[in-house]
């Protein structure tokens, strides 16, 4: 084999591996959740997410992992475009209430949100649990690949009519 052709063929197989390589550390999309308490903003320890992308309504709890300062990673999928999660407490049984989406009373799959806008400046969702003078006070921003997310409890007139709606 002549030389040229030798190096030619040796950099072609070079720039192979190097791209595989690098299509295989693209498959996953990897931010921060940070979730607060609506009324008082403190963080919130919660029991599962489920999380759902690009209006499929498969549930991902498995794409979530805690991390030692309370917030979460969030794993999804490269091709994932948009999210919308719920966030568990009482051991997974009872679900939070999501404040984006309050005032709408939708309880169930709130608002979905743009993953590349949560990448590149991060998104502080709508907090209406409180008044929006409330909400101000707060003063909480997202970084680039955070997402800040209000939740409250349900109150104890909302669990009795979910407890007596299952029967």
């Amino acid at each position: 084999m002549h030389p040229r052709t030798a190096f030619r063929s040796l950099l072609l197989v070079f720039c192979a591996l190097a791209l595989g390589s690098f299509l295989t550390a693209q498959t996953a999309t990897t931010f921060t959740i940070r979730l607060l308490d609506g009324r008082t903003g403190k963080q919130v320890v919660v029991s599962n997410f489920l999380v759902r992308i690009d209006h499929d309504q498969t549930i991902h709890a498995d794409w979530v992992v805690p991390n030692e300062d309370g917030s979460y990673k969030l794993t999804l999928p490269q091709t994932a475009k948009l999210l919308t999660f719920q966030a568990t407490y009482d051991s997974a049984e009872r679900i939070f209430i999501n404040c984006d989406s309050v005032a709408a009373k939708n309880h169930v799959g709130g608002n979905w949100y743009d993953v590349a806008t949560i990448l590149s400046t991060g998104v502080t969702a709508p907090n209406g649990c409180v008044r929006p003078r409330e909400a101000a006070k707060l003063k909480i921003a997202a970084k680039p690949g955070e997402l800040i997310f209000f939740v409250r409890n349900k109150t104890m007139i909302e669990q009795s009519r979910e407890d007596f709606s299952d029967r």
